[in-house]
């Protein structure tokens, strides 16, 4: 368990929970940490979904600013290809991932909010990739994972403006996915990542696998990634369960084993 990053984990759901007072800055230490805990939600085979919570005030605000301005150009070469994994370590997660957004999520948090595969957004909450306003560009995949849910044009006015996106906009634009009371983020994200704990979860990763691969090559390359991930399944227990369920009692019956 980090000092600022821990995973806690009930009832098949883990939480990643951002910790770091007062706005959950994303030094060194915390996108260190962050992989740690993406890591071992990954792994553990009692972890069927998971949250990242910054907790009922902010998600994360971005970088640390105060460790990063007396950074040279060499020393962000070196950084940099850390600070991209520690966030892509997230988006590689192999189950479903809820980022629980309250307050800011701005530059280095809103790129984490970016890598997980939903975001239920407080009503209050300020969504942005700032760093413009800096003299800098997004460097944790900012660029292209907004650009890929919003579209090219929104992406470009998001990042060459810097400025905040509130959570109805985001909403209507797809940066959000569910919007509620700032009071309810956490609980609606758990509820929501309750509903994969008992699905077949091999199914569930191969589709997120062919999902995200798929974006990444050509229509031709994603057709036999989807291919290859779809007969792979014909291999697990799940597939059996879940078929023989169909046929003999219907639809939507189905007690999945995870394997």
């Amino acid at each position: 368990m980090g000092e600022f990053v821990r995973l806690e984990v009930e009832d098949g759901v883990g939480t990643i929970r951002l910790d770091r007072p007062k706005m959950n800055a994303l030094n060194i230490q915390v996108q260190e940490e962050i992989r740690e805990a993406a890591a071992e939600a990954g792994a553990r085979t009692d972890v069927k979904a998971v949250i990242v919570w910054g907790g009922e005030r902010v998600f994360a605000a971005g970088a640390d600013i105060k460790q990063m301005r007396t950074m040279s150009y060499t020393d962000m070469v070196e950084r940099s290809v850390p600070l991209m994994s520690s966030i892509t370590s997230v988006a590689r997660i192999p189950k479903p991932v809820i980022a629980a957004i309250t307050g800011y999520a701005l530059g280095g948090g809103c790129e984490l909010a970016l890598a997980c595969d939903f975001r239920v957004v407080a009503d209050d909450a300020k969504l942005g990739q700032p760093e413009i306003l800096l003299g800098i560009i997004p460097g944790a995949g900012g660029t292209q994972r907004l650009s890929r849910l919003v579209g090219a044009s929104r992406a470009k006015e998001i990042i060459f403006s810097g400025r905040f996106v509130d959570a109805q906009e985001a909403l209507a634009i797809g940066l959000a996915d569910k919007v509620v009371p700032a009071a309810d983020v956490y609980e609606t994200a758990r509820t929501w990542a309750a509903t994969f704990v008992g699905g077949p979860t091999y199914a569930v990763r191969a589709a997120k696998e062919a999902i995200d691969r798929g974006l990444e090559v050509d229509l031709d390359t994603g057709l036999e990634i989807e291919r290859l991930l779809f007969a792979s399944l014909f291999a697990t227990r799940d597939r059996e369960i879940g078929m023989a369920s169909f046929v003999e009692q219907g639809p939507g019956k189905a007690q999945f084993e995870g394997r």
